[in-house]
């Protein structure tokens, strides 16, 4: 896959993970993924900021939890914007929450954290010198990002406000976020993509997809509303199989799931993540993870 250099407004850009010990997280994705590290942060900085790298490409990050944070790990969400604080107005007209406002990154970018009117806390990203994730949609890079949510219909309202998304219906009744125009973008990047989409029998407007909508079933209450981050993989068994032995928990599959072989799976210290096996013969596999 071609190198990303930077994202339109409304795309999940970037994606890094809070950890009480990001030492041993990075020991373990190094293990898992093949990452190679580079700590960003000023020398004698009380936190750490590890940008993972594939090939050199920026891939994902792993940070220090953030001062007052509850010490639990967690994968987060970034969403390219062109100004935080509009974005931040945004989310306060439509009911969610500012969690952390706008501040800068040093010269990498501003960004700030919010959360919906239930709760799902995401990021956003204004870029200055970091372009977002150079590397994705190949092993060991993110390729996909999905809300959970008990309320699709305010969620529609509430995303389709702040970032302009609409909704794509698959065959098999699952919803897709979309921003119209997108697949425009990535046809410039890369001629022939819709050609290609529509070669393995992915369905018309699949190409401005942005991330995956999943309703939380009403008898699982006690779970919240949350963000996700979707790895692609060359096999989810061996990640599955990888992961147990480097210490993490798998909380579900490896399982087939529509055009993919999936997993979840729980690092060492408690950060959940997906990992997606391209499987084009499970096109039509209507199966919810």
């Amino acid at each position: 896959m071609p190198e990303r250099d930077g994202y339109i407004p409304g795309v999940p850009c970037w994606a890094d993970t809070s950890q009480p010990d990001p030492d041993a997280a990075v020991a373990f994705y190094t293990r898992l993924f093949g990452w190679e590290f580079a700590d960003v942060m000023p020398p004698g900085s009380e936190g750490k900021y590890l940008i993972a790298r594939i090939r050199g490409g920026d891939v994902a990050a792993v940070g220090s939890l953030p001062e007052g944070a509850p010490p639990r790990a967690m994968w987060n969400t970034y969403v390219w914007v062109e100004s935080a604080d509009e974005t931040a107005l945004k989310v306060r007209d439509e009911s969610g929450t500012v969690v952390m406002e706008p501040f800068d990154v040093m010269d990498a970018g501003r960004m700030a954290v919010f959360a919906d009117p239930e709760g799902a806390a995401f990021c956003v990203w204004q870029a200055k010198q970091h372009k977002g994730a150079r590397v994705v949609n190949e092993n060991g890079s993110v390729n996909f990002n999905g809300l959970n949510t008990m309320d699709v219909d305010a969620a529609k309202a509430f995303y389709g406000s702040v970032f302009g998304w609409e909704t794509l219906t698959l065959p098999s009744g699952d919803e897709l976020w979309t921003l119209p125009g997108y697949g425009d973008h990535l046809e410039r990047d890369n001629p022939g993509l819709r050609k290609m989409i529509a070669e393995v029998g992915g369905p018309a407007g699949f190409e401005d997809v942005v991330a995956a909508l999943k309703p939380i079933d009403s008898g699982r209450a006690d779970m919240p509303a949350r963000w996700d981050v979707t790895f692609a993989v060359d096999s989810a068994e061996t990640v599955a199989r990888k992961a147990t032995e480097l210490g993490a928990k798998v909380l579900a599959g490896p399982f087939d799931a529509p055009w993919a072989r999936t997993t979840v799976i729980e690092d060492p210290q408690g950060a959940t993540f997906i990992a997606n096996e391209f499987v084009p013969d499970n096109k039509d596999v209507a199966t919810r993870a």
